[in-house]
């Protein structure tokens, strides 16, 4: 009885092997026909018995069952998935040199090089969605080129599918990626601009042929200080305010002389509401990176709202020195200069009537013209930088009917009324 039961049991086997080929034979001519409805139809069938198969049978099925959800670039979304899963099956069951394996990376490139396509095609068009989830599926078919998920990282933030971007970013900062990438460039002598070429070759040939000059060999800056900055913006974004502290501290020590992850940091303590340490990071920043008017700009901004006029106009000076075209360190000194207005006009308010009072209202009136005279090259340069600034040129008008200036009023008035009208 015991070996009737052994001998049913190897027949029952053996019915299931059976029944496993022919579903994968099935699978295999449906695809053949391009029929990839039926063949994953088949494979289907086919799933639920191949766990006892043998390996041979697995990679068959896999290979077979990758083609089937990939239906040639047509298959959806989550077809896809399933289709890179099982490609990726065919070298685990059987190794590099087997049999299908030998065939997966044909295939796997035509469905790489799809997913590229239609990632920077949805890029064009700014569907970042589908564009991260194409680079995403990218880099899951050539798991070394990194580059593909940062990409998908990348489009994601763009998208504002922050969920999506961190787990990307988690994985790249886990992975240890830097970014830095050789770059070959060699000048176009028609259009005199610089061009990027994928390999050292390519750019060789196109020199020796005689269409472009210069040919460069760089290394790229790397990415991971925008990484960790970008990580630490979604954590803060999310509420988790310790997480995003904690990124950028392990970036600031893995890059001490980096002063952009300073910045980076200084503004996510100036969003949390630290206006000291925001002061002091920009400062810390300020040693490694002198002449930048933008930092300058910065602790002016933060010395004007602590009332400290002075030291703000001192922080706004040197960054003009260093770009005089600064339109919004123009702007600022010109709105830092008009708010002492306010404590003078307070002043002439309360005074009387008397001689002594009127000699001092008039002093005081004079006090306030000063400043009108003060800010008016300020403002003259906002307006010059930004023509259409029309609250900059109300401004200006005011300042000049204050002032009996009916010349530059006139003018002004003008200029109020062009704006105006641009904007109707």
């Amino acid at each position: 009885m015991k070996k009737q039961i052994i001998i049913a049991l190897a027949l029952l086997v053996g019915t299931f092997s059976f029944a496993q080929k022919s579903e994968i034979r099935d699978a295999e001519k449906a695809i053949k026909k391009n029929n990839f409805a039926e063949a994953k139809s088949a494979i289907n069938t086919a799933e639920s018995l191949i766990g006892s198969a043998d390996d041979k049978l697995k990679a068959q099925f896999y290979f077979v069952k990758g083609q089937a959800f990939y239906a040639n670039g047509t298959g959806t979304d989550a077809d896809m998935d399933i289709a890179i899963e099982s490609l990726n099956m065919v070298e685990k069951v059987e190794g590099k040199n087997g049999k299908y394996s030998k065939n997966v990376d044909e295939i796997k490139q035509g469905m790489l090089n799809t997913f590229l396509t239609k990632a920077n095609a949805a890029l064009e068009k700014k569907n970042y969605a589908a564009s991260s989830a194409g680079f995403e599926k990218a880099y899951k078919m050539s798991k070394s080129d990194t580059l593909f998920l940062y990409y998908a990282a990348a489009t994601a933030v763009n998208g504002e599918d922050y969920d999506t971007a961190l787990k990307h970013y988690e994985e790249l900062k886990n992975l240890g990626y830097v970014g830095v990438e050789t770059e070959y460039l060699a000048v176009n002598k028609e259009t005199n601009e610089e061009e990027a070429f994928p390999s050292k070759a390519m750019m060789d040939i196109s020199v020796k042929a005689g269409t472009h000059i210069k040919p460069t060999i760089k290394k790229s800056e790397s990415k991971q200080g925008e990484i960790v900055r970008n990580v630490a913006l979604i954590y803060m974004n999310q509420g988790n305010n310790e997480k995003a502290l904690e990124a950028m501290k392990d970036a600031r020590v893995a890059n001490p002389d980096d002063a952009s992850l300073i910045i980076s940091e200084a503004n996510m303590q100036l969003k949390m509401g630290n206006r000291d340490e925001f002061k002091r990071l920009i400062q810390e920043a300020l040693v490694k990176d002198p002449n930048n008017p933008e930092l300058l700009f910065n602790l002016g901004i933060v010395a004007a709202e602590a009332g400290e006029t002075d030291a703000a106009k001192g922080y706004y000076e040197k960054a003009l020195k260093i770009k005089p075209d600064y339109t919004d360190v123009h702007n600022n000194m010109a709105v830092l200069i008009l708010s002492q207005e306010q404590a003078i006009i307070e002043k002439m308010n309360a005074l009387g009537s008397s001689a002594a009072d009127n000699k001092k209202y008039d002093e005081l009136k004079e006090e306030r013209s000063q400043l009108y005279r003060e800010a008016i090259p300020y403002l003259e340069t906002t307006l010059k930088l930004r023509p259409t600034d029309l609250q900059t040129a109300k401004t200006l008008l005011n300042i000049f009917s204050a002032l009996g200036d009916t010349a530059k009023q006139k003018e002004m008035k003008a200029k109020v009324e062009a704006i105006e009208s641009g904007q109707n």
